[in-house]
């Protein structure tokens, strides 16, 4: 099927109006006529090859919702006009011990990306989301139940959702915890939102002052200034968990101090450069930990997206046209988003 997208034929050229071509639907497979795909710095990364292995044409995008226009022969979850979303993964060897624990994620032979990956379609790799239309196999469709007005927003809770809902169900956080969210940005600002919906109380911490209000009307109870080095001792010794969302090089000791015997500080941003080395000794004489997570599986990404749906959960937006990414990019460099982009595709017509 000929489909319309916006992608790139190099590093050093800008997204554009391609064409496509996306398979029929298989017995197993499910069509989509995508409304809307949310736009993750990892895209900007993948597409100007700042991380290695880029495929060319590019068509990033991996926060995808839309409608099921086609469903295969022996496709029995997934019927004609429902609304759907699409993650990060669209296979899986689905053998291994991580698959056999609906873990696809960390897949031991590597899960198939949504663009990017290996995939016997031409061109030889996955194409994303910034396109009209995507066939996926049934077992990496999720099911949306929020209401069609609210699905541009539903968008980034297919990465943005998942990559701090993740951490935040495996270190079982909940009521009586208290939780910190570092950094306010596109996956900070949903930790707010869910470390909050789960019952903890949730401290935010922001290198700027300008974003305390914003922090406290996502959800935190508190926010804290992080350059503040009397406002960051005052919570010394005091947390359960920190979730970690900066994608920049920054030093972990003044967050580790702050965890309690047996805390423990998740990493979910990958910086440009290694973070300095920890200081041991605070690790050790309090039994805490340094961790990292990823995304999470299908049964876990739906788990997130019905939570969402139940406690009116989603990301907060800005809507752009597809002939905006570009310029989409180069405010997301500056950091100037609040708190997600996210592409209107009927824009493509």
């Amino acid at each position: 099927m000929a489909t319309k997208a916006y992608g790139a034929y190099a590093a050093d050229k800008p997204l554009e109006p391609i064409a496509i071509e996306r398979r029929e639907p298989g017995a197993h497979d499910v069509q989509i006529d995508i409304a809307y795909c949310g736009v993750c710095h990892s895209d900007l990364h993948q597409v100007r090859s700042e991380w290695e292995g880029t495929l060319y044409p590019c068509v990033p995008g991996h926060e995808i919702v839309g409608r099921v226009t086609a469903v295969g022969a022996h496709v029995d979850k997934f019927a004609i006009g429902d609304l759907v979303g699409v993650g990060c993964m669209v296979d899986s060897c689905q053998h291994c011990a991580s698959c056999d624990e609906g873990l696809e994620q960390y897949c031991e032979n590597g899960f198939v990306g949504t663009y990017n990956g290996p995939t016997p379609d031409a061109p030889g790799h996955t194409l994303g989301g910034y396109s009209e239309r995507i066939v996926v196999s049934d077992k990496f469709v999720l099911k949306v139940s929020h209401g069609v007005e609210q699905l541009a927003a539903v968008a980034p809770l297919l990465c943005a959702g998942i990559t701090t809902w993740s951490p935040l169900r495996h270190w079982k956080v909940g009521p009586g915890q208290k939780v910190g969210i570092v950094g306010i940005g596109g996956l900070g600002h949903m930790g707010v939102k869910l470390a909050h919906a789960l019952g903890a109380h949730v401290v935010a911490f922001t290198t700027s002052e300008s974003k305390r209000a914003d922090a406290l009307a996502l959800g935190a109870d508190e926010v804290v200034v992080s350059r503040d080095a009397e406002a960051m001792a005052a919570h010394a010794n005091s947390f359960d968990f920190i979730l970690d969302t900066v994608a920049a090089s920054h030093n972990l000791d003044a967050f580790t101090t702050l965890l309690k015997r047996d805390g423990t500080l998740t990493l979910v941003g990958v910086p440009e450069h290694a973070h300095p080395s920890p200081n041991v000794a605070a690790l050790i004489f309090k039994r805490r930990s340094i961790a990292g997570s990823l995304i999470g599986g299908i049964a876990e990404t739906q788990e997130m997206l019905d939570f969402c749906a139940e406690h009116g959960i989603v990301a907060d937006i800005e809507m752009i046209r597809a002939d905006e990414i570009e310029a989409a990019y180069a405010r997301m460099l500056k950091s100037d988003v609040k708190y997600r982009f996210v592409i209107d595709i009927a824009s493509m017509a």
